[in-house]
């Protein structure tokens, strides 16, 4: 356990360390280094920060839980009464240090994540060893927070359309694995299913040895590996737990399906995309020419989604590929009056298929690759995403995604090669659901897409 003395240092050096870490930072695109520390898998990388971002990420997301709800119920559970300390030791503890604690779940991962200023590394490695391995799967914990926090999330997410429409797509695109909800709807009785019992049980069939991966952004790979021994030696290196997960490789199968909601309409058109294993240049160009958000405040900006929103007043368009090991999902996003989605989601199937038959411009191509380029940039270093990207390719025994690498192949994408991607989306299967006033919303077939 960490002193009293280690707690006060933290706040004291706060502003000195900051100053001297920023002083000589880095610019340049850091890549993470992984090693096996007694059968973990850790990374880290190390720009030179003043603060570190440690996670534990274990394979544990919707995808591989054995029954609903698992997945959530262990993310609640996450920084709660351990063996060692309550819950509210680890807040105060962790406030006195100036950290942020913070626990989700996506389709594949369960992540337990702590931000700090960089020295303060050993108390923080040895707190999430200590949530992994001796956290107490208690019943008033579970009914007074776990299930109530649930509750509330259900109820918020119901009134969601493009939650909802996004939920089903993987539904539709994948059935089972990657096509289970992110998060149970409030329609789904888990009664028979989640409870403090089945959490504990899962948390033994998830938390060992070869199902995590510590990944640090912010930190050399001799200091972590310095901490991760001591402190992760009571994870056990396989399970005892009575529950099997759920581990099939991922299909695409593509699909229709609506479902009527009031209040909010969203429509989500999805066609295979890029994965995490074998990053595809052309899909990462190929969601930029599509795009839909400007970059610019007053502009509706180059991309063949911004224009055929403003072919649709009242509806926003955005084009995301959502990437996962062994699957992607390339999504066109739409919401918002019912009338305005159904003109937008034949406006984004036009703009779709212009790229497939005509091309795309020199131009183009050019602000597609910058935007995309800038875009994975962004979304790994300023929100984290690549902390837990790097502990999936970990624990599922690939290579660590690379920046750098996809940045250069990023800038060899040929016009040829986007427009030869975008017709190969149009000749497969597509994926469609719509969630709102289903009197309205178009079906597959009215927008030219086949399923």
């Amino acid at each position: 356990m960490i002193g009293r003395s280690a707690l006060t240092r933290g706040a004291k050096l706060a502003q000195r360390r900051a100053y001297a870490a920023v002083a000589g930072a880095s610019t340049e695109t850091a890549s993470f280094d992984a090693t096996d520390i007694n059968g973990i898998k850790v990374a880290s990388r190390d720009p030179r920060s003043p603060t570190t971002r440690l996670a534990v990420v274990a394979k544990a997301g919707t995808r591989y839980q054995p029954l609903p709800g698992l997945a959530v119920g262990l993310e609640e559970f996450a920084f709660k009464n351990t063996d060692k300390r309550s819950a509210l030791r680890i807040t105060r503890e962790s406030e006195l240090l100036g950290g942020q604690l913070k626990a989700y779940h996506t389709r594949e991962a369960l992540v337990v994540e702590a931000a700090f200023l960089r020295d303060d590394l050993p108390y923080f490695t040895e707190l999430l060893g200590e949530v992994i391995s001796k956290t107490r799967y208690t019943t008033h914990e579970y009914h007074e927070d776990v299930e109530r926090v649930l509750q509330l999330k259900q109820n918020k997410l119901s009134h969601d359309a493009l939650t909802q429409a996004i939920d089903t797509a993987h539904s539709v695109a994948f059935h089972k694995g990657l096509g289970s909800s992110i998060y149970p709807s409030s329609s789904t009785s888990l009664g028979p299913y989640l409870n403090e019992n089945s959490v504990a049980a899962f948390a033994s069939a998830v938390y060992t040895r070869p199902n995590i991966a510590i990944v640090a952004d912010g930190a050399t790979q001799d200091s972590l590996s310095k901490w991760v021994e001591p402190f992760f030696r009571d994870v056990p290196i396989s399970s005892e737990s009575p529950l099997q997960l759920f581990t099939e490789a991922s299909k695409y199968y593509g699909g229709e399906q609506r479902t009527s909601l009031s209040g909010s309409n969203a429509v989500v058109i999805a066609f295979p995309g890029s994965n995490l294993s074998a990053d595809k240049a052309d899909v990462a160009v190929l969601t930029a020419v599509l795009g839909g958000d400007s970059s610019i405040k007053w502009s509706p900006g180059f991309s063949l989604l911004g224009k055929a929103a403003a072919e649709a007043p009242g509806a926003t368009i955005v084009a995301k590929n959502l990437a996962y090991t062994d699957a992607g999902l390339l999504t066109i996003q739409i919401t918002g009056s019912a009338l305005a989605v159904r003109k937008a989601a034949g406006e984004a199937t036009k703009a779709l298929k212009s790229v497939a038959e005509a091309g795309i411009s020199k131009e183009l191509l050019t602000k597609a690759i910058a935007k995309a380029k800038f875009d994975l940039l962004s979304t790994n270093e300023l929100t984290g995403a690549g902390t837990t990207a790097a502990g999936n390719s970990l624990i599922h025994g690939g290579k660590i995604f690379q920046v750098t690498e996809a940045l250069k192949s990023y800038e060899a994408v040929t016009a040829d090669q986007v427009k030869a991607a975008a017709k190969s989306l149009l000749d497969g299967k597509a994926t469609v659901a719509s969630a709102g006033d289903l009197f309205v919303l178009p079906y597959a077939e009215e927008i030219g897409l086949k399923v």
